[in-house]
């Protein structure tokens, strides 16, 4: 798959198959993901992958409601950036941490399988970060959902460029 068809047909899903995401499929997404620019070449991105243990303990911090929607995909990836307190630096880290994130579900995309990402609040609470291991010093930039695909979505419309695209003098 190129590219721009890996874009282009790139999509979230909200339902997977059962089996994991096999470690070396894993590791070879995080590989990719280390290729994301990043200014000074900072590498600030993470991932950590919840294991049974602390997927249940993200569970529960969650609550019932909200923890249904931890068990979509078998495989779930935290994504988040180291801080260091400079807001350039931190910013330029955030969007650096962002880009490395989306290679991931690109690369799962090209790889047949399916993606989603998600900001789960949970995620935005010490007892969540707690459960997923992030420690402070770091901002979790979203839930990444991996797994088997088990539905085909069609593409949503997107604007034009000539709608979002300003070609200055």
């Amino acid at each position: 798959m190129d590219v721009d068809d890996a874009i282009r047909t790139r999509r979230t899903h909200k339902v997977y198959g059962s089996e994991p995401v096999p470690r070396e499929t894993l590791e070879e997404l995080f590989e990719l993901a280390r290729w994301a620019p990043n200014h000074n070449l900072t590498n600030p991105w993470r991932f950590r992958v919840l294991g049974p243990k602390s997927l249940a303990e993200l569970k529960a911090t969650a609550g019932e409601e909200a923890a249904e929607k931890l068990d979509r995909a078998p495989t779930l990836v935290v994504a988040s950036v180291v801080q260091t307190g400079d807001a350039i630096q931190d910013e330029e880290d955030y969007a650096a941490a962002a880009v490395a994130s989306y290679i991931v579900l690109l690369g799962a995309h090209a790889r047949g399988l399916a993606g989603y990402w998600r900001t789960p609040s949970v995620l935005r609470t010490p007892g969540g970060c707690s459960a997923a291991g992030v420690p402070d010093g770091e901002r979790v930039i979203g839930l990444l959902h991996l797994g088997p695909r088990r539905q085909d979505k069609e593409p949503p419309e997107r604007l034009p460029p000539g709608d979002f695209v300003t070609y200055l003098p």
